[in-house]
């Protein structure tokens, strides 16, 4: 009865440790966003007067 109860304490802490790990590791991943290209004036003028 003894080993079962320490395989399973042994079993719990692996995976609570992985999660950590898992979980820091996420927040340490750095997002990128593409940047937007800029519109050009024709387009944009067209935008504001309504044509």
């Amino acid at each position: 009865m003894k080993i079962v109860l320490i395989i399973g304490i042994i079993i719990v802490l692996v995976v609570l440790l992985l999660s950590v790990l898992t979980i820091n590791k996420g927040y340490g991943y750095k997002h990128t966003i593409d940047s937007v290209d800029p519109i050009p004036d024709d387009e944009e003028n067209k935008k504001k007067h309504g044509q």
